[in-house]
């Protein structure tokens, strides 16, 4: 076991208690997964959201063997006050982690790295450990699991009982991805093992586990499962450390050479999966409260039946139960549904359509000429500002290099490049800045732009928020270097940063990253200087709809609008001048389109080209101002 080299602390809300989890259920989460991984390595604080939360009441009610330590929201560290709970920072440090699947993927790693005998922990965090990683502004899956999920259970559990009728849509939604096929790595191999079992009309079997996989089996004893029975050992076999019977690896020439597109699917065992991950720790709580609130109002959970099968299926995963124990979470013993199919049918349609991924016309054929043209008939050309300090550069010789981008793993040409981009920046946010001003830096990555700024404005605050952890440690090094003592750092998605600020920044913000930045601005009423970026991955969201302005909305569809995006990407240097033309044109109507509808609250805005505008193909910048 390793000694941990610093303390940290981990924030949960605190409203109310009620049955056996405390709410939030991002709270609830957040205990189960300690419980689960027995992992100490945390000094944990309660914030009550509301007044009169006493001492006794809280720990009276919490399980086990876990200190807990009540504290006020003003207590709070200072960057942890700006940020939504769960949080972990280091003791008298100046990083945050912020936001439910961040704080639970650090719990994770924490855990494997005070004990690497607990293999079985790491793992998860699922193939190349991208289990909740992607962000939930952009990931369906990780916002249905996070937000949506966890929300929906709230608003069902408080509801009077004249408005819980109905299953909510988003248990709905799970259940139907339940019954999606799966994708996995390697899974062209499982399968040819399903369609071998098939064709032998064999029954696979897998252990019993029962009773947590503590008492022996008697041999031979099995337990035979429905059709899924080949996923149910693959998977079982994972968490039991054990390998795949002989007779499932081998595989007959006839089955070695049918086709891809022939082999049958493979269904769920887990949420993502085949495999155990923390996403089913993170539904598990809510779950639970869900069957136990419908079994107290007599509901018939025969539309779940996969959520059901799940629901028991966890419960056999070694260490569930007891960590369920120390919870006080009395985990309910569902029988065995089937559904008619139906009534599936009809509730799965009752999923709103926000809550689908909205796919339609992101395929088509055809340039963007009419699309353009259709704009000019109505009046609307690319407009560019110009610059307000063309000529404005820093004098980086005489930085310290730590400033510097080239600091970084990067050409001395992409280092010039990147010292380009940031003179543009720099410049505008020097013209807006004031002494006591709190510039927030998002997606900095590296903090290549931030570094800058908390360096060049010594009497300004300045924030890093980035979802990559890699990347937030590389700055906050570099920062250590420079001696900075006016950065924070928040490793979050952008919606967990709630905190008051002046100036938002982002220098090539990816795809809808660029219309996130600018709507936190927005409501926060603070000036921005954006460069936006990868356009092709712009779409709509459960948030953004595009077109954005009211102008555009009302000549182009969401399809047309889609061709401008997707040619808006076309200007790297080794393309052909007239398209990288087109592309930069493509790139002025999309950032005109964001700027109009900034303008429509009240903001002036500019797109600028940068200069030298060989610095990027995407030199386009918006400066806003309230």
């Amino acid at each position: 076991m390793k000694d941990s080299v610093a303390e940290e602390h981990l924030y949960l809300a605190f409203s109310h208690q009620y049955r056996d989890s405390i709410f939030p259920l991002h709270t609830s989460i957040s205990l189960f997964l300690l419980s689960y991984c027995d992992c100490k390595l945390f000094k944990v604080f309660l914030v009550p959201t509301g007044e009169d939360v006493g001492d006794q009441c809280v720990t009276k009610n919490l399980a086990g063997d876990l200190e807990v330590h009540l504290i006020s929201r003003c207590q709070l560290p200072v960057v942890v006050q700006s940020c939504s709970l769960p949080a972990v920072v280091v003791k008298d440090d100046k990083f945050c982690r912020a936001g439910l699947s961040v704080v639970l993927r650090h719990i994770i790693q924490k855990t494997f790295e005070a004990d690497p005998s607990k293999k079985d922990v790491l793992e998860l965090l699922g193939f190349k450990k991208t289990c909740l990683k992607a962000c939930a502004e952009v990931s369906q899956w990780t916002r249905l699991c996070e937000i949506s999920i966890p929300l929906a259970v709230e608003r069902f559990l408080t509801a009077s009982p004249e408005h819980c009728q109905a299953i909510p849509p988003d248990i709905l939604l799970l259940e139907r991805k339940l019954g999606e096929p799966v994708r996995v790595h390697n899974d062209d191999k499982i399968r040819r093992q399903k369609l071998q079992q098939q064709k032998a009309g064999a029954k696979a079997t897998v252990p019993v586990l029962g009773k947590e996989a503590t008492e022996e089996s008697k041999p031979g004893e099995v337990h035979e499962h429905p059709p899924s029975s080949l996923e149910l050992s693959v998977a079982f076999s994972k968490l039991l450390a054990q390998e795949a019977p002989d007779a499932i690896n081998r595989e007959a020439l006839h089955i070695r050479r049918t086709k891809t597109s022939d082999l049958p699917l493979l269904d769920h065992v887990f949420a993502e999966g085949l495999y155990f991950t923390v996403a089913d720790l993170v539904l598990l709580p809510c779950i639970h409260q869900f069957l136990v609130s419908s079994k107290k109002q007599g509901k018939n959970l025969v539309n779940l039946p996969l959520i059901s099968s799940w629901y028991r299926r966890v419960q056999e995963v070694p260490g569930v139960k007891k960590a369920a124990g120390k919870c006080n979470m009395e985990l309910l013993q569902l029988p065995e549904l089937m559904s008619a199919p139906e009534e599936q049918l009809q509730d799965s349609s009752l999923v709103p359509d926000e809550l689908e991924e909205d796919n339609d016309d992101s395929h088509f054929i055809g340039g963007p000429r009419p699309t353009m043209t259709k704009l000019m008939e109505n009046g609307i050309e690319a407009k560019f500002s110009p610059h307000p300090c063309p000529s404005w550069t820093l004098d980086w010789t005489s930085l310290p290099s730590a400033v510097s981008p080239g600091e970084g793993k990067m050409s001395r040409d992409r280092a010039l490049r990147k010292q380009q981009q940031l003179n543009n920046l720099v410049a505008a946010v020097t013209k807006l800045a004031k002494p006591g001003d709190v510039i927030v830096d998002f997606c900095s990555g590296g903090g290549h732009l931030g570094i800058v700024l908390a360096y060049m404005m010594p009497s300004c605050q300045v924030v890093l928020i980035e979802n990559k952890e890699l990347s937030l440690i590389r700055a906050k090094d570099r920062s250590e270097e420079l001696g900075l003592n006016n950065i924070w750092f928040i490793q979050a998605n952008l919606d967990y940063f709630k905190g008051t600020f002046n100036i938002g920044v982002a220098l090539h913000a990816c795809g809808v990253a660029t219309d996130m930045v600018i709507e936190h601005c927005l409501r926060a009423r603070a000036a921005f200087v954006v460069s936006p970026c990868c356009y092709g991955f712009i779409q709509n969201t459960v948030k953004f709809k595009y077109p954005r302005s009211h102008q555009f909305k009302e000549i182009l569809s969401y399809k047309e609008h889609m061709i401008l995006c997707r040619f808006a990407d076309q200007t790297a240097v080794q393309l052909p001048p007239e398209r990288r033309l087109i592309g930069k044109q493509c790139m002025g109507l999309v950032d005109l389109d964001r700027a109009w509808a900034a303008e429509e609250r009240n903001y002036s805005v500019q797109v600028i080209s940068m200069e030298p505008e060989s610095c990027s193909p995407k030199n386009n910048m918006f400066v806003g101002i309230p």
